[in-house]
């Protein structure tokens, strides 16, 4: 493939410049070729066409992707780095990536098998030996890579991306073998059971983040191990962070991967909040779905009790950023509660449509409520119920109320592992109307919600925690007012109506009656199904839950929060 490239590139070398990739005809109106520009004849302009024609596009065939896998990978077992490289689309990122395979990670004998195509990509295997001062073992794992045409050429080349080398890669991540940054640990459950990824695997990402934080606190020692170091945060991304004012968000540095152990190191001990019980429900019901997540917690405490993810590699439920959508309605009646603008048995509009700021909005399938209870509007789940009152609130009142009652977008949580605490910026016109439904800027994640419904409960925000704060003397944070006993006490009102009555009673049925809960679904751009939603609690647990892609909260994430309380209880 080297020597063809080499060879078009020679062949090229003496043709005519082509303009944009293409010879165009005579220019529309004028009298002369474009030949005539360069200086030549019309025997140059032929043999510039052909030079273009020569640039190839369209799909690639079969044998362009078997033959530019193939000598891709045979380049990479052989160690030619920069043979390799060259058939890529980023010689400069591959040579760094496949010099620091070697060279960064220790990694030797290696053997690439591809296996059957799929379209352009081509899946392979990867076979080899991790050595470190005198350290030897086998190394295997599974990849992947895509051929696509050249830009400038056309010629098919791998599509460099991270993944390639491993596919626990993203950008800026290296491969490295030695001595572990931080020690190993052990953690443990409430109870004194250890928590393991094979036992637990939703924990995986947990594990790494306790390791991180608490790897040299808790008095361990570290092995040798070959890692996957993930990239810090770019210059510009800390910048950005700093002009919005905020510290940290779900893109923060993930934790560092252990991906293989040479020799074990001496782990210290952790001890979580987490029940083994629960937490083993919570794998089972997440398991049953595709991208599920869910969180419980203790309202009266904060402590966490279980949290699970569909994917493993990557913790939603704690670190992700979605739009809740009527989930978000429990904020937002505190809200109105709190300013008088609706009241549970006060007759309350939810007309099937409801315009604000040049939008439209409607309710699931336009259903109105005729004279009704905003108990009643609230427990069917009325979108114009909350948006009729937009005018008669301020840009940030939202804001403030989630940030001041509920602790919520203050980018101030420590839960003992990374997480992402909610964000409701403040915003005008329909955006702002679309936030009170739980759309527009809004975005929350299971953890976020799990600790909204314990707020609407207790009356009083309690930062959720995986680690007690003695562990380590950290402050959790707190919020700036409580609520009022009046609006307490109809927010806990329209939840229970809600959890016996309304659009959540079939997942509820049989917890009653100290529960309460709320329904959501959240429209994403380019989704066919929306995201269900679901946050509930039942004595002194609450939970909730998100299924991506699912439809109706109720009939989604309703099912895996009613089975998480009940298992607690």
């Amino acid at each position: 493939m080297g020597k063809r490239r080499r060879v078009a590139e020679e062949q090229r070398s003496n043709r005519p410049a082509v303009l944009g990739g293409l010879i165009a005809v005579a220019a529309v109106g004028g009298a002369f070729g474009v030949y005539t520009l360069y200086g030549g004849s019309a025997a140059d302009d032929t043999t510039a066409s052909a030079a273009a024609e020569a640039v190839r596009t369209g799909p690639l065939s079969a044998a362009e992707v078997r033959t530019t896998a193939s000598g891709f990978l045979t380049a990479w077992q052989e160690g030619s780095v920069a043979e390799a490289a060259a058939a890529t689309d980023d010689a400069t990122a591959a040579k760094n990536a496949l010099t620091g395979f070697g060279k960064d990670a220790h990694i030797t004998d290696v053997t690439l098998t591809p296996g059957k195509r799929s379209g352009d990509t081509v899946p392979f295997s990867v076979k080899g030996t991790v050595s470190y001062k005198g350290t030897s073992k086998p190394l295997s794992y599974r990849s992947s890579l895509k051929v696509v045409r050249n830009t400038e050429d056309g010629e098919p080349v791998v599509a460099w991306q991270p993944s390639v080398v491993h596919p626990d890669l993203g950008e800026g991540d290296r491969l490295v073998t030695g001595e572990a940054g931080t020690p190993p640990v052990k953690a443990l459950d409430r109870d004194g059971g250890e928590l393991t990824a094979e036992a637990y695997p939703s924990l995986g990402t947990v594990l790494d983040g306790l390791r991180e934080k608490y790897g040299e606190k808790a008095g361990g020692k570290a092995g040798i191990e070959l890692r996957v170091v993930r990239a810090e945060s770019t210059a510009t991304e800390e910048s950005s962070r700093a002009a919005a004012g905020t510290k940290k968000s779900a893109a923060d540095k993930a934790p560092d991967k252990t991906l293989l152990e040479l020799s074990e190191g001496t782990p210290g001990t952790v001890e979580t909040t987490l029940s083994g019980s629960l937490q083993k429900a919570a794998e089972e019901q997440v398991a049953a779905k595709e991208r599920a997540s869910v969180v419980v917690l203790r309202p009266s405490t904060g402590e966490i009790l279980a949290v699970a993810n569909s994917n493993p590699n990557f913790n939603t439920a704690f670190q992700g950023s979605l739009a809740p959508g009527s989930t978000m309605k429990v904020v937002t009646a505190a809200l109105l509660f709190d300013k008088g603008l609706a009241s549970v048995d006060k007759t309350h509009p939810c007309p099937k449509y409801s315009s604000y700021g040049g939008w439209k909005f409607q309710n699931l399938d336009k259903f109105q409520i005729k004279k009704g209870t905003f108990k009643a509007s609230f427990a069917a789940s009325c979108n114009t119920a909350f948006i009729s009152q937009a005018k008669k609130l301020e840009n940030d009142s939202l804001t403030k109320e989630a940030q001041e009652v509920f602790g919520l977008g203050l980018d101030n949580w420590s839960i003992g592992v990374s997480s992402f605490d909610g964000s409701v910026p403040v915003q005008s016109d329909a955006p702002m109307a679309a936030s009170l439904i739980g759309q527009g800027g809004v975005r929350m994640n299971p953890l976020n919600m799990a600790s909204v419904a314990a707020t609407a409960k207790t009356g009083a925000f309690k930062q959720p925690y995986l680690v007690a704060p003695s562990v380590d003397g950290r402050t959790l944070a707190t919020a700036s007012r409580t609520m009022s006993s009046s609006t307490q006490s109809q927010l806990r009102e329209v939840m229970q109506y809600t959890a016996a009555a309304g659009t959540a009673a079939e997942a509820m049925a049989g917890l009653g009656p100290d529960f309460g809960a709320k329904t959501g679904s959240a429209e994403v751009d380019g989704q066919k199904k929306p995201n269900g939603w679901f946050t509930a609690w039942k004595g002194d647990l609450a939970a909730a839950g998100v299924v991506q892609q699912g439809g109706h909260g109720g009939s989604t994430a309703g099912p895996i929060v009613a089975a998480l309380l009940r298992a607690g209880g």
